[in-house]
């Protein structure tokens, strides 16, 4: 499997998943937030890495989740985009990635934000061990440390890799996320 079809894969599940939360009070892994706010920033990031895959153009806004993830994937099926420097100042104020690399951290975003929701609404997360082996040595390049201990840290500070985790269960560790939570 392709970076890009991964991506879409993943962002996909996200979709049907969101479509399946009815109650966004809901307490999520992501501390402090609940799935309601979860749901937000997941959409904003959506239209983030769409108008970074776009050199920067303003992008619309949108009322709906599936409408944010249906932006960023048309902005990642343009020609050359694995190519194409991209600047995401959320990762770093002045530096530009290329787009393969923007791309994997967007992956690494939907599969880690997809099992949220999953854990959240208390059902299995779908995923595929291609996209999970894609996956796994991004989210081991993630810089752990004091920087993941602020109020704006993209994610919690590394936990523990238990002997024998699965790949989803190391991809979450490493993320800062309690693969037990909502005991999913």
């Amino acid at each position: 499997m392709d970076l890009l079809t991964a991506d879409r894969t993943a962002v996909s599940r996200t979709v049907d998943l969101v479509a399946r939360a009815t109650d966004r009070s809901l307490p999520t892994p992501c501390a402090g937030w609940d799935l309601g706010a979860l749901i937000a920033h997941m959409t904003e990031q959506h239209r983030i890495f769409a108008s970074a895959a776009r050199g920067g153009a303003p992008v619309p806004e949108v009322r709906t989740y599936a409408a944010a993830a249906e932006l960023v994937l048309d902005a990642f099926a343009q020609p050359g985009v694995l190519d194409r420097p991209v600047q995401l100042t959320e990762i770093h104020p002045t530096a530009t990635f290329p787009g393969r690399q923007a791309i994997g951290f967007h992956l690494v975003d939907y599969v880690v934000h997809g099992w949220d929701v999953a854990a959240t609404l208390g059902i299995a997360y779908p995923s595929s061990p291609e996209i999970l082996a894609l996956t796994l040595p991004i989210a081991r390049a993630v810089p752990d440390g004091a920087a993941r201990q602020g109020p704006r840290a993209a994610f919690a500070p590394a936990r523990a890799i238990r002997a024998g985790a699965s790949p989803l269960d190391e991809i979450l560790l490493l993320l800062g996320r309690d693969p037990a939570f909502g005991g999913s």
